[in-house]
């Protein structure tokens, strides 16, 4: 589940001490571990070929997507921090400088981002559970899983005031505007046209775009994690500490929400913890585990720096589920979600448990940056 900061409401332990239900050995539809694919599935209409890959790699790093022409895709998602930023919280438009050194260039009134930018690195599985197909279409993307589908995504950023629009253009311009900087560069042309098979004068459009640049991101994938090979049959790929950690992750309850090929059921769950984001409500997608080490600071506010904090906030989180939800607790502005009772960890797990979760590390991913951008512009952004 992703978490942030408690509410000072639950920083206070409940005086009577409520015992724990018994966690049950029953997971939820799904929630089977397994290794993941070794490649995304494609939807029908937009399958994977190096053409498209090649161009949304372009487009992906290039600035002018952005109404501002100073903000790339890259910005906040580049290979230097395991396709994430490695800040609590991103700055789009306005800003300067990579990863956590960004900064904003001036003062500014643009209200801050409030959540942690998720890595893309095998975001094309999003939706996967065990023993189900995935639907490219209908894989749920943004903590509050509010669009399907890479395809989709690909235009909330452009859109985003805070992110890639700026003050430049209304919303609903935005990826008008962008469509027609990219199709104003003859080498954009002439790849689109390769890439789709279309006349170069009419190839680039707001569906190639997206096309190109989901075609990309479903090209990052780490399928290769000493999880991955112990579940096909490697035995010595995870050591005995790891595995140890993997019992705990199970026996602590851990694996009802973040169970399946990718860590994750992808339901929103709420537990006593809200940000500014409008219509969030507080419940957030229960985010991978997969390749945590590269994707630090953790929660969907970033809030927590270190693998050992989030162990340290979920042993109190379940403390305080099993007071706060058998004790009828109104302070909580909906109600906590009822598995968080589930949660039992004990600091003197936490080594073995953490020693598991670096064994879901991949870093075999594509970290290819181009060293130039059809646009000219800086690669990356500013």
């Amino acid at each position: 589940m992703g978490l942030a900061v408690v509410f000072p409401a639950f920083a206070v332990l409940l005086a009577a001490r409520v015992e724990k239900p018994t966690p049950t050995n029953v997971l939820p539809p799904g929630m089977e571990l397994a290794a993941l694919p070794l490649a995304a599935p494609d939807p029908v209409d937009n399958p994977i070929t190096p053409a498209k890959i090649a161009l949304g790699r372009l487009l992906f790093f290039d600035p002018v997507l952005s109404a501002t022409k100073d903000v790339a895709c890259a910005t906040c998602h580049h290979p230097a921090f395991g396709w994430a930023d490695g800040r609590s919280t991103p700055i789009g438009v306005d800003g300067a400088g990579p990863g956590p050194a960004r900064v904003f260039r001036t003062t500014s009134n643009r209200p801050l981002l409030t959540r942690n930018t998720p890595s893309i690195v095998n975001a094309a599985f999003n939706g996967l559970l065990s023993g189900t197909a995935l639907d490219p279409a209908k894989s749920p993307m943004f903590w509050d899983a509010r669009v399907a589908g890479l395809e989709t995504q690909a235009f909330v950023p452009l859109r985003s005031h805070e992110e890639m629009r700026g003050d430049v253009c209304a919303e609903a311009d935005a990826v008008a505007r962008a469509v027609g900087a990219v199709g104003s560069i003859a080498e954009y042309r002439e790849r689109f046209a390769v890439a789709f098979g279309r006349p170069a004068a009419g190839a680039v459009t707001a569906e190639t775009l997206a096309k190109a640049i989901a075609a990309f991101e479903r090209s990052l994938v780490a399928p290769h994690t000493p999880f991955d090979r112990f579940q096909r049959g490697e035995t010595a790929a995870l050591d005995v500490e790891a595995q140890r950690g993997l019992k705990v992750f199970r026996d602590a309850g851990c694996i009802l929400c973040h169970g399946g090929p990718m860590f994750s059921d992808f339901k929103l769950h709420f537990i006593g913890v809200t940000d500014a984001t409008a219509g969030g409500g507080g419940a957030v997608r229960t985010p991978t585990l997969r390749n945590l080490p590269r994707t630090a600071p953790y929660m969907h506010d970033g809030s927590l720096r270190s693998l050992g904090d989030v162990f340290t906030f979920y042993e109190q989180l379940g403390d305080r589920a099993s007071e706060t939800l058998d004790g009828g607790d109104k302070s909580a502005p909906i109600p906590l979600d009822p598995l968080l009772q589930q949660i039992d960890l004990a600091p003197e797990n936490f080594p073995a448990l953490e020693a598991f979760l670096r064994a879901l590390n991949d870093d075999g991913y594509d970290r290819t940056v181009p060293t130039q951008v059809p646009s000219g512009l800086p690669v990356a952004g500013n």
